[in-house]
Parts: C-alpha cells; structure tokens; sequence
C-alpha cells in the first residue's frame, strides 16, 4: 500500500497543496483560519498521512529532536518528567531521546558521535549545568530542570518550589510538638537536596534539635545508617525523621520497625516525591506531591520557545504536601 502524500491530503481536505504544506510545516499562523489548519490535521489523520521526516529536516536544518538526560533511570520521578517532555513534543512533532548519565549528576558523555549534529537541543533534570559540556558546549540550547536557577549556560529554567515544600513539612512537624529532628539527607550533591537542608535548617527556631545523617539514594542504605542513629536512648533519639526524598524513608521506617519502633507513636518520618512507593509502605508515608510530568512539560514547552527566540519565563511549579499515617504527634516523655 502506497503511503498518502501531502497532495492526497490536499485532494481529501479539497484544499491547495500549499495550504497543506503551510500547516503541516506549522508556518500556518497569519495565512491560513484556524478553523481550516484544524480540518487539515484531522484529514491528514483520517488517511494515515506521515511526514517525510528525513526530507523536511535535511530541508529546515533541524533534527527536531531534543535529549533529555536525567542521573538514573530507575527513579521514578525522572520517568514522570520524561513522560511529560515526551507529550508536548509530540504534539509539536519533535521527538524526545532518554539519556541516562552513566555517571549521575557528574560529567555527562556526549551519547551520539556530535551531539550538536544530532539534536536541536537539550533538556537536562537534577544535573549540575557544568556536566553538560560535553554535549553541546555553548551551541545547543539547555534547559535546565529541577536545578540552580543561577546557572548561567542555561537559556531556560524550569523549578519545584523545593523551598516550599521543606517549609511545609517543617511547619506540620512543628505543630504536632517535634523539637528533635533528623534530618536524613541524600549523600548526592545537588542543588535540589543542597535547598531542602538549607530551608529545614533555616526554618527550625533556636529551641529545636536539628541533627543531620547522609545516605545513598537506596532503601538499605538509609536502612543501615538510620538503625545506628535510631540505636540511642530514648531521651537523645529524635521524633522525627526529615527524609530527602521517599526511598530513603522506606528505609527509615525499616529501620524503625527493626529496633522496635513504631510509626508515628515512637516516630514520625515524612519523605519527598510522593513516589509510587509512598503509599506501597506501611503505614503510608506523609510527603511532598512533585508534579513531575508538569516538569517535564513545562521543560519542553521552555526548549522550544528558546529555539523560537521566545524569552522564557515562569514561576516555580507549586508543590503540596501530602499528609498520611506516617507522621503525627511527638511522643511525650
């Protein structure tokens, strides 16, 4: 079977193969209605007509593709913002390509033979804007999510009101009585956890104990430094565990429950993310919501803007904190 070409969309919209090439070429705006771009789309759906890709961007000199690197694949939250990026690209017919850093937030190695002959343009999530060198120095545009605003190679930044959301949990740890925290911060040094410690330290008042332990991004290594900072008397231990994000409180509350501990009459522990993981644990975990596919989207919609010539600009994306069994009032003595 013959695939439809733009002149058979035409024939089937009863249109001028111009009309046809102006739409679909997205240069529509201004010389053709809306109401006719629309009927020429959903024409163009009805036959199964695809755009010859490799033609039009050897033509326009665009790949139409844009990289997305996150440090890991198997955190959640990174496959919610690739989701996000993923569906306003389609809808703009550009194409996302998943990147993995091999080595995290450090140095990231440019995946293709010239990365700036490959893609139209980066979009990089929780890394630090001076790892992205290597793949595409000061020629592609960057998009930088989820990452210090200040960074000045980025043309775009979109960010979590992180801040908000640490004040919000300090703020319900406060009011049920807590005045010992433990802070268990992820051992990755990054702008986004380098906010949340800053905001719980600044927000505790001079009466509140504020003790800090790292961990790796796992639930066994949260498990074993929480079981040796929880092994203490009662009158030293906290009464509250102020996670970096939800993996390390699953773990916490493993090691809660190891010593004996129980949540949240002995502990309160509260996490970050509000990934699936939050309600698979037991009791469920009381969290801060971060609406990762709107990152995303929001990420590419800023990438193309930037290849546009658009100045982008826009607020944090709010948060909110979801409150749940894992949190309550401080023990008494």
């Amino acid at each position: 079977m013959t695939r439809p070409t733009s002149r058979d969309v035409a024939t089937a919209a009863g249109v001028s193969q111009a009309t046809v090439s102006l739409v679909l070429g997205e240069k529509w705006r201004g010389r053709v209605s809306e109401r006719t771009a629309d009927h020429v789309r959903h024409t163009a759906t009805e036959i199964g007509y695809r755009p010859n890709l490799a033609a039009r961007n050897l033509r326009l000199g665009s790949t139409r593709t844009a990289l997305l690197v996150v440090p890991a694949l198997t955190n959640e939250f990174f496959a919610r913002v690739y989701t996000g990026a993923a569906r306003v690209a389609a809808q703009h017919g550009f194409g996302v390509v998943l990147y993995p850093s091999p080595d995290g937030t450090g140095p990231a190695r440019d995946p293709f033979p010239s990365a700036r002959a490959a893609l139209d343009g980066i979009i990089a999530s929780s890394m630090a804007a001076d790892a992205l060198h290597a793949l595409g120095g000061d020629e592609l545009p960057l998009v930088m999510l989820d990452s210090d605003p200040t960074a000045k190679n980025a043309a775009a930044h979109v960010n979590l009101a992180i801040a908000d959301g640490m004040r919000h949990i300090t703020q319900h740890l406060l009011a049920h009585g807590h005045r010992r925290i433990l802070h268990l911060a992820s051992a990755i040094d990054s702008w986004t956890f380098d906010a949340r410690a800053n905001t719980l330290s600044a927000l505790l008042p001079p009466t509140t104990e504020l003790r800090t332990v790292r961990a790796h991004l796992s639930v066994d290594a949260a498990r074993t430094a929480m079981e040796s900072a929880l092994d203490t008397p009662r009158d030293h231990r906290p009464t509250a565990i102020v996670c970096d994000d939800d993996i390390l409180a699953a773990g916490a509350c493993k090691a809660a429950r190891r010593l004996g501990l129980r949540i949240p009459e002995d502990l309160s522990v509260t996490g970050f993310d509000d990934l699936a993981l939050a309600t698979a644990v037991e009791p469920e975990l009381t969290t801060v919501h971060l609406p990762a596919e709107r990152v995303g989207e929001q990420g590419m919609t800023a990438l193309l803007a930037v290849l546009e010539g658009t100045p982008w600009t826009a607020e944090d994306i709010p948060v909110e904190l979801v409150v749940r069994d894992s949190s309550g009032p401080a023990p008494t003595t």
